[in-house]
């Protein structure tokens, strides 16, 4: 095989950096507005701005064919587990503990979909992937001893639980959208992934907003729920498909550095929230455990 096929895609890699930017960045600014709306309310009015924006996307051109069954169960399932269930353990796990430690907890996230990449499509777990496992573990771990002790309530370690729970369904999501993204654009999967959103999260979105007075919310922060509902469903979903349907999931996966990372930058720069030593220790797992797990291999001899 020519040396060509190895030669990575920068334009992709920078539509996967970007996506990833994005998601970081809105971890992080969700903290304020979980302390304003109820967890369904919000990921109601997210999927509902995001539809208004994806409205053009939202209907099938004459020129482009119907839906498979398979295609259809697999938006469905890139919908409930990526956007609906990543945006309530996300949301939840957020309002509970520091958006810092939810961002180091995310840089978990190349570990499990390099996990669920073995356990979904039989690829081998090397002995490389292993210690990127426990590298993650222990930045997490690290997170818990980052928190002052009269912050150390019961509710932080279940918000640190949700985020992980929330990264699971986020592998979930990149392993089932790289088979979308090679028959489908990234701005239609983006439109129906976000009506699978809105539909799920109606029912209790609107029992739960009409408790929410609308008219208190200052300017800031519904600039903060815009910015969230179109990063998530509108620039973040279409730039990491662009991404993945011209390079390899493993080298998508490097580039989940930038997850962290945002959410720590938005968390310390803008929430004005305080990075430890601790953190930046945890911090520093995390991108190890990033480059053991996502890291491309050189290619064998055989391939030339």
């Amino acid at each position: 095989m020519n040396s060509e096929a190895h030669r990575p895609d920068w334009a992709a890699a920078g539509q996967l950096l970007a996506s990833m930017s994005l998601v970081g960045a809105y971890v992080a600014l969700v903290k304020p507005l979980t302390a304003l709306f109820p967890i369904f309310a919000l990921a109601f009015l997210r999927f509902a701005i995001a539809a208004v924006a994806l409205l053009p996307w939202s209907r099938r051109s004459a020129s482009e064919a119907p839906l498979t069954r398979a295609e259809s169960w697999q938006l469905f399932l890139q919908s409930f587990f990526g956007n609906f269930l990543f945006s309530i353990c996300m949301l939840w796990g957020v309002a509970l503990t520091s958006a810092t430690a939810s961002g180091l907890v995310m840089g978990a996230l190349p570990v499990v979909v390099a996990l669920f990449s073995s356990a979904l499509l039989r690829e081998r777990l090397s002995g490389r992937l292993l210690l990127a496992v426990l590298c993650a573990g222990a930045g997490i771990a690290l997170v818990q001893l980052a928190r002052p002790a009269s912050s150390a309530a019961p509710s932080s370690w279940l918000g640190e639980a949700l985020v992980f729970t929330a990264v699971c369904c986020e592998a979930l999501y990149v392993v089932i959208g790289k088979r979308l993204a090679a028959t489908r654009t990234p701005m239609r999967v983006a439109a129906w992934i976000n009506l699978w959103g809105l539909a799920l999260s109606t029912p209790l979105g609107l029992w739960q907003i009409v408790r929410v007075d609308l008219s208190a919310i200052a300017p800031r922060l519904w600039a903060y729920l815009v910015f969230y509902a179109l990063a998530a469903s509108v620039a973040a979903v279409a730039l990491w498909m662009s991404g993945l349907r011209r390079t390899s999931a493993g080298f998508a996966g490097v580039f989940t550095v930038a997850l962290p990372l945002s959410t720590t930058a938005v968390a310390v720069g803008v929430l004005g929230e305080q990075l430890t030593a601790t953190h930046a220790i945890a911090l520093a797992c995390a991108l190890l455990a990033i480059l053991l797990a996502a890291w491309p291999r050189a290619p064998a001899v055989s391939d030339y």
